[in-house]
């Protein structure tokens, strides 16, 4: 006989369809077949038993036609044939797990044709107790035709149910893979979204969220996917319409046998206006929650029909009084300071005359009457009328008040902070004077004051000498400590009646009725100028102190506060112009000097706008060959009427911070503009120097600014110089000068310092700094046929640059006697009128 199937049923893992020597028939089996065993299972169409190992041995097709067709196909084709990969594997399988397992339903081809069939097998033990296998295949196929129609209708039922509860849910379901990527989402996901179902699978859903919810929204995802606990989380949506609304989402897992996580399902709701109520209400409770303890600060109720007053515990504590006291007028009356008092009976009055606005606001001040300390007490009241409050006085007006409601707050903090701002905003916090807003607003009262009295009063500007130095040297520190140093100073020696305030970084201004002519405003600039004088001690070093005055007297020099305030800061101009440490008393004179300074400022403006600054150049020439080694860019500009002006008309502007600047950077367009002309004209300019202000080099990237120009205009740096004074070296700003100076010896180009031996500490700031060039100041070379102490020291600089490798060049060359003294010192490079004069760049000859 054929196998059943081809594996043991006995060993679930053996292989199948291995073929084996039928075994000789075990005792009793051609009468199995039609045993009482088959009874238990029913109803038995096609009876079968297998040896242990799964081989048939007996089958019994009855008289049906699919008993019939299974007896001749096994007959034909065995088992194996009839079942397919799949059935087979399930059949071994129950086989190896049970004795008795469950019916199966199989797949049987009989006649080229599939039938369903259900199988009962069953284990047993013959008579000598070998074990083997029985039971039945029933032909099921027409009951399950009619089962499977039925089922299909059920199916179409429960879709159509399912497509309309989905459909007509107000909700919105979804589900998603276990990683939490969205398998599928509900109709509605449309309409709500106005986005396809299909933009909301795997994270495109994200997309539709508001941007600030998206971070939480999927934290709280991820976490959920990571615990497999259900997810319930709200956040805003873009709906079809641009606007977003509040949705709820949530979701459980479904997990196999195993625990592990199938899929997710959930749905998504529209929470919008449940959610807005909400906020509404949590607003509402946080609104009642702040008044609630607004109300705490302390209360008192007085009711004007029984006469009854509440104060509560808070307000008792707040005025120190014991729990237990009488709530009375006259109490808080005594404890509201003496200056408020009448205040407070006014509003007392205005309670028994009925006369009381509905809402009130008083900020008054009691004593404690505990510990007598002064507090600030702000009270805000509302007055309920008889006629809302369903109550009146007896004989009273219906609109007469009922009840008056008080609550109190202690401000005593606020107001000290208040008067902590007031008094910032109005003080220099370094030396506890007034600053320029509250002295400019007592200059302007005293100012008004004076004119309607015909008065007079004395004003001084002081500015502390050498402030930036000290900063420099000693540290922020010790100029700090100056300026502190000098406001006492300053306070002790000013008048009594004096107003003193610092006014800006080193300047300080005084004004005082008693300073009433100008001998007085001398007078007491004397006492000052002593006082500071005096040397002060900071960190064992002792620190000088001196100040710039300027002066004037109202009415005398100006007959309103702005007018005498301009007058006294073009003397303290003048003081710092002519020797710093002095006082200065407004002349008009100092009024055309300003005048004319803001002329010329005015004239160097128009002269940029205009495009009339244009560069001349001096040659530089070795004195020994007359060879052109370079030439200097002076400035000049074009006068409409009267041409060509030296830079002396518009020397002021140079002075001129924003001016200063912008004159050098229209300077070094126009020279890097020529100079590339010579070179593209296949002349060699040699090094063409131009001059730089200590304005220039306050901006800080001066140096990145010059050689950019050179850049983008393609002229080299070994064909440009920057000449600079000493002075850019004391002034404010050596940092950025250091800095800067090394950039352009790093870049090649060269630094050349200008005016040599008129400064202070030129040796030191031929080590400091990177100098190529030393000039000899022409006030050297003026008298060097008259004078050997200016024909010693012009000896003594050109030894120093030889013994330095700095060349040393000499200014105003104006004599064949200079040049040959400056030869015979070995001065070999001159500039001046001798040798050449300043010309435009389309007359040099290099």
């Amino acid at each position: 006989m054929d196998y059943f199937v081809g594996r043991r049923f006995g060993e679930r893992n053996s292989e199948a369809g291995q073929d084996a020597a039928r075994p000789k028939g075990f005792a009793g089996h051609n009468n199995i077949a039609f045993s009482p065993l088959f009874d238990t299972l029913t109803p038995a169409i096609v009876r079968w038993v297998t040896d242990r190992r799964g081989r048939l041995r007996q089958v019994e097709g009855g008289p049906t036609a699919f008993g019939r067709q299974c007896e001749s196909a096994v007959a034909a084709r065995g088992w194996a044939a009839l079942l397919s990969a799949r059935d087979r594997r399930q059949v071994i399988h129950i086989a190896a797990h049970a004795d008795r397992p469950k019916p199966l339903r199989l797949s049987l081809t009989l006649g080229g044709r599939t039938r369903q069939a259900l199988l009962r097998m069953a284990r047993g033990q013959d008579a000598d107790g070998a074990p083997f296998w029985y039971g039945t295949v029933e032909d099921i196929h027409d009951h399950a035709d009619e089962e499977m129609r039925a089922l299909r209708a059920v199916a179409m039922e429960n879709e159509e149910h399912y497509r309309s509860f989905v459909e007509l849910s107000p909700q919105v379901p979804w589900t998603a893979r276990p990683d939490g990527r969205i398998e599928e989402v509900g109709p509605r996901w449309e309409s709500l979204t106005g986005t396809t179902r299909d933009d909301a699978l795997d994270g495109g859903w994200i997309r539709s969220l508001h941007p600030d919810d998206v971070t939480q929204a999927l934290a709280i995802w991820a976490a959920k996917l990571e615990s497999g606990d259900p997810v319930d989380v709200r956040y805003r949506v873009r709906g079809g319409d641009g606007h977003y609304r509040w949705m709820r989402a949530r979701g459980e897992a479904r997990r196999d046998r195993h625990g592990a996580i199938v899929r997710w399902y959930g749905t998504l709701e529209d929470i919008h206006e449940a959610e807005l109520t909400q906020q509404a209400r949590t607003d509402s409770e946080e609104r009642l929650r702040l008044a609630v303890q607004s109300a705490g600060l302390g209360i008192w109720d007085y009711d004007l029909v029984t006469g009854i007053r509440i104060w509560s515990d808070e307000f008792r504590t707040m005025l120190g009084i014991a729990p237990d006291l009488e709530a009375t007028s006259d109490l808080i009356l005594q404890l509201v300071h003496a200056d408020d008092r009448a205040i407070l009976q006014e509003m007392m009055a205005a309670v028994t005359g009925h006369a009381m606005s509905p809402h009130f606001d008083a900020t008054l001040r009691i004593h404690r009457a505990d510990t007598g300390e002064m507090r600030w007490i702000r009270s805000v009241g509302w007055a309920t009328k008889a006629a809302l409050a369903k109550s009146s006085l007896p004989g009273s007006h219906p609109d007469s008040i009922a009840r008056i409601l008080v609550t109190f707050r202690d401000v005593t903090k606020e107001r000290d902070s208040e008067e902590r701002i007031r008094w910032t905003a109005t003080h220099d916090p370094l030396t506890k004077l007034p600053n320029r807003a509250l002295w400019q607003a007592t200059l302007d009262d005293m100012a008004t004051d004076a004119t309607r009295t015909g008065g007079s009063f004395g004003l001084l500007l002081l500015d502390i000498d050498e402030l930036k130095r000290a900063n420099d040297t000693r540290g922020h520190d010790a100029g700090d400590a100056l300026i502190r140093n000098f406001s006492r100073r300053l306070r002790a020696a000013a008048p009594d009646d004096a107003m003193v305030g610092r006014l800006g970084g080193d300047e300080f201004g005084l004004i005082a009725p008693s300073l009433a002519d100008s001998s007085l405003l001398q007078q007491c600039s004397a006492r000052i100028l002593a006082a500071l004088r005096r040397p002060y001690a900071f960190e064992g070093q002792l620190l000088e102190c001196s100040a710039s005055i300027g002066g004037a007297v109202f009415g005398e020099h100006g007959a309103d506060a702005q007018t005498l305030l301009k007058a006294a800061d073009l003397a303290l101009y003048a003081s710092k112009g002519t020797g710093r440490g002095r006082l200065t008393l407004f002349h008009p004179a100092l009024r055309m000097e300003a005048e004319k300074r803001s002329a010329m400022i005015q004239l160097a403006r128009d002269a940029i706008d205009h495009g009339r600054i244009i560069p001349y150049y001096q040659p530089r020439i070795d004195m020994r060959t007359g060879r052109v080694l370079g030439c200097e860019a002076l400035l000049r500009w074009t006068h409409p009427e009267r041409g060509i002006q030296l830079p002396g008309t518009i020397a002021a502007a140079f002075d001129h911070a924003e001016i200063g600047v912008t004159l050098t950077q229209t300077m070094l367009a126009a020279v890097t503009r020529d100079i590339r002309a010579w070179l593209d004209a296949g002349k060699s300019p040699g090094r063409v120097a131009m001059n730089a202000s200590a304005a220039d080099f306050m901006r800080g990237n001066f140096a990145d600014y010059v050689l950019d120009a050179l850049s983008r205009a393609g002229v080299p740096t070994c064909n440009f110089e920057i000449e600079v004074t000493e002075t850019v070296f004391l002034g404010r700003g050596a940092s950025h000068v250091e800095k800067a100076l090394e950039q352009f010896a790093s870049a090649g180009v060269r630094i050349a310092l200008d005016d040599f031996g008129t400064g202070y500490a030129s040796l030191s700031h031929l080590k400091q700094y990177p100098v190529d060039v030393v000039k000899i100041d022409r006030s050297f070379v003026r008298n060097l046929e008259q004078d050997r102490g200016d024909e010693a020291i012009v000896d003594a600089i050109v030894k120093l640059g030889s013994s330095l490798g700095i060349e040393v060049v000499a200014e105003g060359v104006e004599t064949l006697g200079q040049k040959d003294i400056l030869l015979h010192h070995g001065c070999t490079v001159g500039q001046g009128f001798l040798l050449a004069y300043p010309q435009p760049h389309s007359t040099i000859i290099f």
